[in-house]
């Protein structure tokens, strides 16, 4: 008899978590997230999970107790003797500290990876990672879902001609060019140079974008202060009108103002993170029926890589 799945969210992820159970088709399982007067934290599951195939819904964006909830869910999974603890974590955070980019720095994405190991995980589905490499930090299963899958068809309908894709930096060609590749496009690429985090110094365009709809692939955005003076920049070197497409809308201050005032057409992203405040540019696509379509085929063995083709 194979295993009874149940799915779970934390509090980060309530809404995509209702989501993903729902496009899975059961309900969502009973938690509770007990508070202390400090703020200290214990989840509880308010239903059996023995002998059960768990997935535990979370994003992992700031602040960190995100991710430390998350891994006080799975620890008490395992010890209420789960068959598998499956994480779901749609945004993965931490995942920009890839590597040593100067002396004496940490790699906050292995770190994060040692601690979702350390608790006795046993697979991680998550989205976008902002360097695929980070799926070699892992000893478990990843299963590593393209947003794009869900993303493209929208770009498709708004029918738009002479269509170039562009990458707001250097380190985002990879994703620009399989973006572009759906749609037998161009790419273009913004160079740019950064005084210190959030940031920029200079940027500059390689291509031609005269006349182009250009829209900028990237799979996060935080204080939007790249994306606006890329879309700034193409403007002004002539496109007809510029959007863009990312999977994980952080949108820290002052992000929405930023966006609002720019002359961005619309900001094309999905549900992985909520959002903390509507803007009538921010155009939010869910990812739930990815993620369900996901889990369905983890739990009766079958393909992911064909949920991308």
């Amino acid at each position: 008899m194979d295993p009874q799945v149940k799915i779970f969210t934390g509090s980060a992820s309530t809404e995509l978590g209702a989501k993903i159970a729902a496009a899975y088709g059961c309900s969502l399982g009973d938690l509770t997230l007990q508070r202390f007067a400090d703020s200290e934290m214990g989840p509880s599951f308010n239903e059996s999970v023995r002998g059960c195939e768990v997935f535990l819904i979370q994003s992992t964006f700031p602040p960190a107790e995100h991710l430390m909830e998350l891994m006080l869910m799975v620890d008490a999974c395992k010890r209420a003797s789960a068959h598998k603890v499956n994480i779901v974590m749609p945004y993965m955070g931490y995942a920009r500290q890839d590597r040593k980019d100067k002396p004496r720095v940490s790699i906050g994405a292995k770190v994060v990876a040692n601690i979702i190991q350390s608790v006795g995980t046993d697979r991680l589905m998550t989205c976008d990672l902002h360097a695929g490499q980070i799926q070699g930090f892992f000893d478990i299963p990843v299963d590593h879902l393209d947003a794009s899958t869900v993303t493209a068809p929208y770009i498709k309908s708004l029918n738009l001609d002479n269509l170039i894709f562009a990458s707001p930096d250097v380190g985002g060609v990879v994703r620009t060019r399989a973006m572009a590749k759906r749609f037998g496009a161009e790419i273009v690429v913004c160079d740019k140079m950064r005084l210190r985090a959030n940031e920029i110094a200079s940027m500059q365009v390689i291509g031609d974008v005269k006349g182009a709809n250009v829209i900028f692939v990237d799979d996060m955005v935080d204080t939007a202060g790249t994306i606006c003076k890329a879309a700034e920049l193409v403007m002004e070197r002539g496109a007809k009108s510029v959007r863009a497409v990312i999977t994980h809308p952080l949108l820290s201050d002052p992000a929405h103002q930023r966006i609002r005032d720019s002359v961005l057409t619309e900001l094309i992203t999905t549900d992985t993170i909520p959002q903390r405040e509507a803007n009538e540019k921010i155009h939010v696509i869910s990812l739930a029926e990815l993620f369900a379509h996901a889990i369905r085929n983890v739990v009766t063995h079958e393909s992911i890589s064909s949920l991308f083709g």
